[in-house]
């Protein structure tokens, strides 16, 4: 299995950014890491050796990137404003960096499903929510898609536009709206047990449900926690049913 890193200044953040690919074919499955983790963490949480025959067998290519949680909403020390502009500058390093990086390392175009848990989920579903004419879905695990969960009480125009929650029921962007309802794959799941939140994951479906968006949402049992184990069985799951 090819593993690569790779790594450039990024103007969006100014900062080096590293990101890892593995494999060479296959829909391009780009991973957000969880809480203030880097781009190694799927890695050594062993997703990607679950991830491995899929990779193997050409019908995914997975890349996974930094965070910059730790310089944003999980950062105590920093002012509120300064979080969220920090957030939309991940945000426009993903989509102006992070997605030709990917179309050039495939040799073109290719279909990008943006992955994520816990805050992780949260980022990879309001990116693909924000732009769906560059992403082809979202895989969103164990997520809050409500922002102020993790602003402190801070709300401005920045926080109100990355919290799907609070966007998605105003929008009526048909042009918008109508790249979600061609993708078939808008998949939002997560477990009962610890630690997990099952009402967001109901409350976002439903939001797009009453926009006529297709999604398949996921309430697995009460024994299933917030933790890795569950989502080394979620991700392979979807790949293997939905793809």
């Amino acid at each position: 299995m090819r593993r690569e890193i790779s790594k450039w200044y990024s103007p969006s953040l100014n900062k080096e950014m590293e990101i890892i690919a593995y494999g060479d074919y296959g829909f391009a499955l780009l991973l957000f890491p969880t809480a203030a983790a880097d781009y190694l963490e799927y890695e050594r949480f062993q997703m990607i050796e679950t991830l491995k025959p899929y990779i193997d067998a050409g019908k995914v290519k997975v890349y996974s990137i930094n965070s910059i949680n730790n310089e944003s909403w999980l950062n105590d020390e920093m002012d509120p404003r300064q979080k969220a502009i920090r957030h939309q500058q991940f945000n426009d390093y993903v989509i102006n960096e992070v997605v030709p990086f990917i179309k050039n390392d495939c040799n073109g175009e290719v279909d990008i499903i943006t992955c994520g848990a816990s805050l992780g989920a949260l980022h990879c579903a309001n990116l693909y929510f924000k732009r769906p004419d560059v992403f082809a879905g979202t895989i969103a695990m164990s997520g809050s898609y409500n922002l102020e969960d993790y602003s402190n009480g801070y709300f401005d125009e920045d926080v109100y536009f990355n919290s799907p929650m609070h966007y998605l029921p105003n929008l009526n962007d048909e042009n918008i709206l109508n790249e979600m309802r061609k993708s078939k794959h808008i998949h939002i799941l997560t477990g009962q047990g610890n630690y997990e939140k099952p009402i967001a994951t109901e409350e976002l479906s439903a939001i797009l449900n009453s926009k006529n968006v297709p999604n398949h949402a996921e309430l697995w049992g009460f024994d299933v926690p917030h933790d890795w184990p569950t989502w080394r069985k979620m991700i392979p799951y979807i790949i293997e049913t939905k793809f």
